[in-house]
């Protein structure tokens, strides 16, 4: 690729020069990513020429190959009167980052970003905020007070350097204003740091971002400080709640605290969100179901992280963050209320309540059992997953032995741990019995997947066997049950080399009892082949083709929670 581009930067011929990119990059089939690298790294002998060159494939360009090389030049060569022409490239998605950078790279005004950003589809503007954060002045500032945290555009770290752009502390801790316009904005600020505050505690990181942001501290205390301004609405209960819900069991709970700091928060937060008028926003019964979901949600979770320690060193919460920005849901396990996954591991989420309570796996026994305990974010074969050893030795439970496989380098010896074996498996029994926490479609969920463990026939008789069991990914109201068809399991002459499918059968919420749906289920499983009513998810069109099943034109992931 250099031999092909090199030559042609310094062609005074800007027109040939251009139509030889363009046929020289589609002969290749180089990716966009590579010809900026290739472009960033050329010597470029005639300024000039490469300049017009650039803006030439930026003008005129028919493929993102070749408007890629066009913006790498202008990212080096650029002048401000290429900055309009690349603000309406960025428009386009698979532009979006190359023309940030470019932007970047030519120090354009702030109005420039903030326009693209005003204008750009959500699932471009990550990118965007990045820059915006990164520049030191109010119109920058005054954009992300207001800027919307779309959970797929502003992850953990994004809301960090959001936050630390704002000044989060000294923002929050100017007079309130008296005119009704700059109320308003004053609310908005406050309600757009309890955003801030909440999506740095988030799951789709390796590290809380909560614990690398310096000013999370005086920023927690800032908040809380003003929340008594906001107005009742399900939005903003949503973002106290979430603040609340990770000062009491989440990262933040490792945070710097003074004594008794923390508690004060949570103990000023619970008497905003107990007084009369917000418990009216979570008995209310929106008609949209995004908005209702979240609702029911408010109404579930409103005094989990209130509640007082029981005097016990070990406790399990499973934890449900705010539907509208959904994540995994975890059992986080506290030690002497602080949460254990966090501060051992630090790299994902605690393993679901189904994975770590339903199947029984904290349970104490005298035979040791290795657990895990949490995997990464990234999956457990690249950056690790968080093992204990439980044993239960007389009148004492202990969990030993820790691993955080891979041992890509060195870590601090995790510290063996004993509980009273009275009080662990009272907590236990108390963890494994609470759905308090759960949904209707995960609560149904629930039982079909223990009624096929109990009963793994029911599939079997078709040849199939029960994969995950969980909610639909993009809907949470509805039970998604995935099964593994291998013609000949019935009868134990599978060919372990032949055709075989998965297959998935969604079951909306009906508003009938969970108990009631699941048993439903459980005997339209017994009665009828669930190939006939279920669809084809997975294996290849080859195997569906062999064994006479439709394939499906697109896959999607559908699980958000695996049980």
């Amino acid at each position: 690729m250099r031999e092909t581009l090199a030559p042609l930067l310094s062609d005074p011929d800007t027109v040939r020069a251009a139509d030889e990119i363009h046929r020289g990059l589609h002969a290749l089939g180089v990716r966009d990513s590579h010809v900026q690298a290739a472009i960033a790294e050329l010597p470029l002998a005639d300024a000039e020429a490469a300049r017009a060159l650039g803006r030439r494939l930026t003008r005129t360009g028919t493929s993102t190959p070749a408007v890629n090389a066009g913006i790498a030049l202008l990212a080096r060569l650029g002048e401000p009167e290429d900055v309009p022409y690349l603000k309406v490239l960025g428009l386009l998605r698979v532009l979006t980052r190359p023309v940030v950078g470019a932007l970047t790279a030519l120090d354009c005004p702030t109005a420039a970003l903030v326009w693209l950003a005003d204008h750009a589809e959500s699932r471009a503007l990550r990118h965007l905020i990045d820059a915006i954060a990164a520049r030191d002045d109010d119109e920058a500032r005054t954009w992300l007070i207001n800027a919307p945290l779309d959970s797929g555009a502003v992850g953990p770290s994004t809301a960090r350097r959001i936050a630390q752009a704002l000044q989060l502390p000294g923002l929050l801790g100017e007079k309130q204003s008296e005119t009704q316009t700059e109320t308003q904005t004053d609310t908005q600020t406050v309600a757009q740091a309890g955003r801030l505050l909440s999506r740095m505690t988030g799951l789709r990181d390796y590290r809380p971002e909560i614990l690398s942001y310096r000013q999370a501290t005086t920023t927690y205390n800032a908040f809380v400080a003003r929340v008594s301004q906001l107005p009742p609405t399900p939005d903003h209960f949503a973002i106290l709640l979430s603040v609340a819900l990770d000062l009491h069991s989440g990262p933040s709970v490792l945070l710097d605290w003074r004594p008794g700091q923390r508690e004060a928060l949570l103990h000023a937060l619970e008497a905003v969100l107990h007084d009369e008028s917000w418990t009216a926003v979570a008995e209310s019964e929106p008609e949209e179901p995004a908005e209702r979901r979240r609702v029911h949600w408010l109404r579930r979770t409103a005094r989990q992280p209130f509640q007082r320690a029981t005097g016990s060193r070990f406790r399990v919460e499973a934890t449900v963050r705010d539907p509208a920005d959904p994540d995994t849901v975890e059992a986080r396990v506290l030690i002497d209320g602080r949460p254990l996954v966090p501060e051992a591991f630090g790299k994902g989420p605690a393993n679901s309540p189904e994975y770590l309570l339903d199947s029984g796996r904290l349970r104490a026994a005298a035979e040791p059992r290795e657990v895990q305990l949490a995997e990464a974010y990234c999956t457990e074969g690249c950056c690790g997953a968080l093992y204990v050893t439980i044993r239960r030795e007389g009148d004492q439970v202990v969990w030993r032995d820790w691993r955080r496989p891979p041992a890509r380098q060195p870590r601090a010896e995790l510290p063996e741990y004993r509980f009273d074996a009275r009080d662990y498996d009272a907590e236990i029994e108390r963890a494994e019995n609470d759905r308090s926490w759960a949904w209707p479609a995960r609560n149904t969920a629930r039982l079909i997947a223990a009624g096929l463990r109990e009963q793994p026939g029911l599939l079997t008789r078709w040849d199939a066997q029960a994969g995950w069991i969980g909610t639909d990914f993009h809907d949470p109201d509805s039970t998604a049950v995935s099964f593994t068809y291998w013609p000949g399991l019935a009868t134990g002459q599978r060919d372990k080399d032949g055709p075989w499918l998965q297959f998935v059968w969604s079951l909306p919420d009906d508003g009938t009892p969970p108990e009631h749906q699941a048993a439903r289920a459980l005997r339209q499983l017994a009665e009828q082949d669930p190939k006939t009513y279920a669809q084809v998810r997975g294996g290849s069109r080859a195997h569906a083709e062999t064994l006479g099943f439709p394939w499906p034109e697109r896959t999607k992931k559908t699980s958000s929670d695996n049980v």
